[in-house]
């Protein structure tokens, strides 16, 4: 079933769990998320990162065939365009058939983000698909620029921001980081943010940086209020690892086996991740988007 996000973020608010985003950049990675979510019978959003269409595979390629599976899936798939910073590629996503978009306008002044944003949402209300946008920036693990303090979210400007823009849901920035955390480190996540923003609002919110964010810091987001989690690094670095290990036991194994079994080890951290959000059981409830 293909859908958009907003029937199952509303429900994981209403029923206080979160629905997993797992970034994907090919048809391997989608396919071994959804199969992820049958196997546990878990909404999902398969995450489309605007850089990794503009830089690997673009999306008029692949799109349609991740489409296809969602539309072919036993649970309910959203496809999301993950951190669409330009909008007129966001728009064009949209009018390509994605019914969920991410109009990342975060790195531009406070009041450009809601104007940029508020013309996104009425385009998309308009044929029906949910935007999510973000307040506060999020740093990366890569080159150590990871999230600071002074780029936590300031929840005042964030429900501001909700208000003024109706927009689906919103990305807040209360400690996570992209990219693989370090052995070891555990990020400081400031949970009042959340509780402040959720309790203004009561819109669905989320977390982005999941990977490496720790099981506990994961748990109390939840219960704080988050009902989307991303998480890309962790899968692809599980993958690639998998790849490696095959290759050093064998350099002549057949490329098809070697990638049946990075997907197969994707596979299980996604249902992982899946048990951690206590989405699990919660899918095939929705409504199917034409």
């Amino acid at each position: 079933m293909y859908v958009s996000m907003k029937e199952m973020l509303d429900r994981a608010n209403q029923e206080k769990y979160a629905v997993m985003a797992i970034n994907c950049f090919n048809l391997e990675s989608a396919h071994a998320t959804i199969a992820a979510a049958e196997e546990l019978n878990a909404p999902i959003i398969i995450d489309l990162l605007m850089e990794h269409m503009q830089k690997h595979l673009p999306r008029e390629e692949l799109l349609p065939s991740i489409k296809t599976m969602a539309q072919k899936a036993k649970v309910d798939v959203a496809v999301n365009l993950d951190h669409g910073k330009d909008k007129q590629y966001v728009i064009d996503s949209l009018n390509e058939g994605m019914l969920s978009v991410m109009m990342d306008a975060s790195e531009c002044s406070f009041s450009e983000n809601i104007q940029i944003t508020k013309e996104v949402v009425a385009i998309a209300h308009d044929k029906g698909a949910t935007v999510e946008a973000e307040v506060g920036n999020m740093g990366a693990v890569a080159g150590s620029h990871f999230t600071q303090a002074d780029m936590y979210t300031k929840p005042d400007q964030a429900i501001a921001f909700i208000k003024q823009t109706d927009v689906d849901c919103l990305a807040l920035s209360f400690g996570s980081s992209h990219g693989v955390m370090p052995e070891g480190f555990i990020p400081h996540f400031d949970f009042d943010i959340v509780k402040k923003v959720k309790a203004a609002t009561g819109k669905p919110l989320v977390l982005h940086g999941g990977s490496g964010s720790g099981w506990d810091n994961i748990k109390n987001s939840i219960e704080a209020g988050i009902n989307k989690i991303n998480v890309g690094s962790d899968v692809m670095k599980t993958q690639s690892t998998a790849i490696h290990n095959e290759q050093v036991k064998d350099m002549t194994k057949d490329f098809v086996d070697v990638m049946t079994v990075s997907m197969n080890a994707a596979k299980k951290v996604i249902e992982s991740y899946i048990e951690l959000s206590g989405s699990v059981g919660k899918a095939a409830t929705q409504k199917i988007a034409q």
